[in-house]
């Protein structure tokens, strides 16, 4: 609208213009080179403003002509740029798709027309990649590595060519130089810290956790803080006590309920003679989380303690986290070196139904200690073998007796306190065939999903002895049918209106002759 006004003001500006020169005529007179020339005032400009347009139509010709080369040149390079460009989409989209020679073929066509362009050299890798040749893949990324805006995408695809090959040299260096042209860049970090952790270098470990603190949530970089920070506490035990203690101490800060960060640091704060300390970090990490390496730390925390005081120790830290078996093996072991054997027994007396492993043979440290029966130690080892697995380190189908802060794969903090292969098992419904005599009134009901199976007892310790009647005589097996539920149709009656009752003589009823009749009917 504004530039409608503003033209329609310059077209009254002008023609006010011409009406006023219009109104006071003139004649102008030039005289050179011994010629006169007279005429009016609108006639020479008329004459002036064709002698302007004439002059921009000559000098448009000329640097037309002139700069018809260079057009003609931009002409055919935007043409080769255009059929590059899609070369390279139609290389990518066949990348995509799977089609191998088609992105071989873009590819080359690509190269030959758009050489050096980012996205050309990157459809070489990836052909490259797709046709499984590794050495071509590299110098399309190598190529990259020495172009600035491609630099990064060159060092990633260089340091995935060298894990390919299981180079860890060079996805070092590579991973190191790509860290250090953006040290934000997560990959990067993320390796380094892989590297130095797979080297057991901490303290390389934990400058590279601070180059990916950025990509990290806040919990997850204190938690693998504290994960370092406690590997490296372990490392320099015997070289540098203050410096482990120190190391730890921060660690728990980081993560209050990191059982190994708690169980170091119980026992340097004790060693330290920070027994009060050393109690209330322990006491804590107990709370959040029970474990054996806690209550061994509790345990030791004054080690001039008689065994009497150590048990009045643990029933203190039991009462804590009171209903844990950790709690129960904790008091039972402690009281199994007291001697108070009827402590033991109340405190693991809940779980004798079905022992654990550990359970088991802590009953048979038990009844060693106190009576030194070897039929029932033999008979609570046995039950120890047949009973179910304890929480142990487990990590990528390894378990270890003690923590580690890698696992075999190279993971950090994979190492997890659990049931060692617990995530295995059979929870697919299963469908049950009841015998005859236990059949439900409701023969649909027969068979049904269950959740999952029922756990197995474990086998009793002493079986009993048939007579010898029963052995030599087997049972004969009783045979099972299986009971297939009806099912309807929408038009069949079904078995209802008297269908289960026994046949007898029938009556006549009003009407009945037509109920047939209409069954009759329908199989017509």
């Amino acid at each position: 609208m504004i530039r409608v006004v503003v033209f329609l003001i310059a077209l009254a500006v002008i023609a006010g213009g011409f009406a006023w020169f219009a109104d006071r005529p003139g004649d102008i007179v030039l005289t050179w080179m011994g010629y006169r020339v007279e005429t009016s005032l609108m006639v020479a400009l008329v004459a002036l403003l064709v002698l302007i347009i004439a002059a921009i139509l000559i000098w448009s010709l000329v640097r037309g002509i002139w700069r018809a080369p260079e057009q003609v040149s931009v002409f055919f390079r935007h043409r080769r740029a255009m059929k590059g460009y899609l070369a390279v989409s139609r290389g990518l989209i066949a990348v995509g798709s799977g089609d191998f020679r088609l992105a071989r073929r873009s590819a080359d066509d690509a190269g030959r027309l758009s050489p050096g362009e980012p996205l050309a050299l990157l459809l070489e890798a990836q052909a490259a990649q797709m046709a499984g040749d590794r050495s071509g893949a590299e110098r399309a990324f190598r190529a990259m590595a020495h172009r600035q805006e491609t630099k990064l995408l060159g060092l990633r695809g260089l340091y995935i060519e060298a894990q390919r090959r299981n180079d860890h040299a060079a996805a070092r260096r590579v991973a190191e130089e790509a860290m250090q042209t953006a040290p934000a860049i997560g990959w990067a970090g993320q390796a380094v810290l892989d590297d130095r952790c797979a080297a057991a270098d901490w303290t390389g470990a934990l400058a590279a956790l601070e180059n990916v603190k950025s990509g990290l949530e806040k919990t997850g970089y204190r938690r693998k803080r504290a994960v370092l920070l406690t590997a490296r506490a372990l490392t320099r035990e015997d070289s540098d006590r203050d410096g482990s203690r120190a190391d730890v101490l921060e660690a728990v800060k980081l993560a209050p309920d990191f059982v190994p960060a708690a169980a170091l640091a119980g026992r340097r704060l004790a060693e330290a003679g920070e027994h009060r300390k050393a109690r209330r970090m322990l006491e804590r990490a107990w709370t959040a989380s029970p474990h054996p390496d806690i209550a061994e730390a509790y345990a030791d925390v004054r080690l001039g303690d008689s065994a009497r005081e150590r048990l009045s120790r643990m029933q203190k830290l039991a009462n804590m986290a009171s209903g844990h078996v950790e709690s129960a093996l904790a008091v039972a072991r402690a009281a199994r070196d007291a001697r108070e054997f009827a402590v033991a027994r109340e405190a693991l007396t809940p779980y004798l139904a079905a022992p654990t492993q550990r359970v088991a043979a802590l009953m048979a440290a038990v009844e060693e200690a106190e009576h030194g029966d070897t039929g029932r130690v033999r008979e609570w080892m046995a039950r120890a073998v047949r009973a179910s697995g304890d929480p142990a380190w487990t990590a990528d189908g390894v378990v270890s007796d003690k923590w580690l802060p890698v696992t075999p794969s190279g993971r950090l903090d994979g190492f997890e306190w659990r049931v060692p292969l617990a995530e295995i098992g059979n929870t697919r419904p299963v469908i049950e065939v009841m015998p005859p005599e236990a059949e439900p009134a409701d023969a649909a009901a027969v068979v049904e999903a269950s959740p999952a199976p029922a756990p197995i007892a474990p086998a009793p310790l002493a079986e009993p002895v048939l007579p010898a009647a029963e052995e030599t005589k087997p049972a004969k097996p009783r045979p099972v049918e299986p009971v297939i539920p009806l099912v309807h149709a929408p038009d069949d009656p079904g078995p209802d209106a008297g269908m289960d009752a026994e046949p007898g003589p029938e009556t006549a009823v009003p009407g009945d002759a037509q109920r047939w009749q209409k069954i009759k009917d329908l199989f017509k």
